[in-house]
């Protein structure tokens, strides 16, 4: 028996997990769950403004209603990572696509929690900064969506692997990595979930998964070679790792080098989508609508 017959019941695990999450009720389930949770943010903020909550849940619940957004979008966010860990599976491109949707996301998400940090009522006539911080996050989501689009257009599936037999090794090694990344996910996140609930202290919760998807990438890189060892696919792979490198690169730079950056990485994804598409083999090149490579 082969390793990776061993494996195949983690496998039907991972495509379990991944169609469940999938699916329309999930997805609608989720969605009104953050609803929930920005109702109950907004009652338990006014709540404790008006010294009605217990003093250890007072401790730990801000008095600023702004707070509320920025729970909800980092809840949105949140599952949005999840999302991107569960489609590493499917083909490179597609899962490049995923993390334009999240850097765009996360762009929005900087837009909203400045205000977390604007007096109630809001006023900026001696502190116009917000506004530009704003400004700048929404316009480079914008610009990103933008390049999105043009990606999607450019990009296009290359049939690297020839034997059906390992394809389907390759996609099993890509289920066992995204299961590995699922658990650390939770793990990570039950972890920062407790030690807020119970010391009021936030952590650094989306920074640790970021760079645990560093590795994740690196390791992506390594399995493909294995598998697809030629100049052209190296390439390609080692190339959309840069881009993944420097949107996440971009999430710990400080204004405006993160918009600068996550802007190249755009620029570079689509430069790269168009190099291959025009200066790859023929004989390589697929459809590019929905080959699960």
């Amino acid at each position: 028996m082969s390793l990776m017959t061993k494996m195949e019941p983690l496998t039907n695990l991972y495509d379990l997990l991944h169609h469940v999450w999938e699916t329309p009720k999930t997805q609608r389930g989720v969605a009104l769950i953050i609803i929930w949770v920005f109702l109950v943010a907004l009652g338990g903020i006014e709540l404790n403004r008006e010294g009605l909550l217990p003093p250890d849940l007072a401790a730990v619940t801000p008095t600023n209603h702004f707070h509320a957004i920025n729970l909800a979008f980092t809840l949105i966010l949140g599952l949005e990572v999840m999302g991107l860990i569960l489609t590493l599976s499917c083909s490179l491109s597609r899962s490049l696509g995923k993390q334009f949707e999240i850097l765009a996301l996360i762009l929005l998400r900087d837009a909203f929690k400045v205000l977390a940090h604007l007096p109630e009522p809001v006023n900026l006539a001696e502190n116009p900064e917000p506004i530009l911080h704003i400004a700048l996050s929404a316009s480079t989501a914008l610009i990103i969506f933008v390049c999105l689009g043009l990606y999607h257009r450019l990009r296009s599936e290359h049939h690297f692997i020839q034997e059906a037999d390992e394809r389907m090794r390759y996609v099993m090694s890509k289920k066992l990595i995204a299961l590995l990344l699922f658990c650390l996910f939770v793990g990570v996140g039950l972890r920062d979930a407790w030690i807020f609930l119970t010391t009021g202290r936030e952590t650094a919760f989306f920074e640790t998964i970021y760079t645990i998807l560093i590795f994740a990438d690196i390791l992506l890189v390594l399995v493909a070679q294995r598998f697809m060892p030629s100049f052209h696919a190296v390439f390609r792979n080692s190339g959309f790792v840069i881009a993944t490198l420097l949107m996440r690169l971009s999430l710990s730079a400080a204004p405006p080098w993160n918009a600068l950056t996550s802007l190249f990485a755009g620029v570079y994804v689509l430069a790269l989508s168009w190099a291959m598409s025009h200066f790859v083999p023929a004989r390589l090149k697929g459809d590019s609508r929905g080959s699960p490579q």
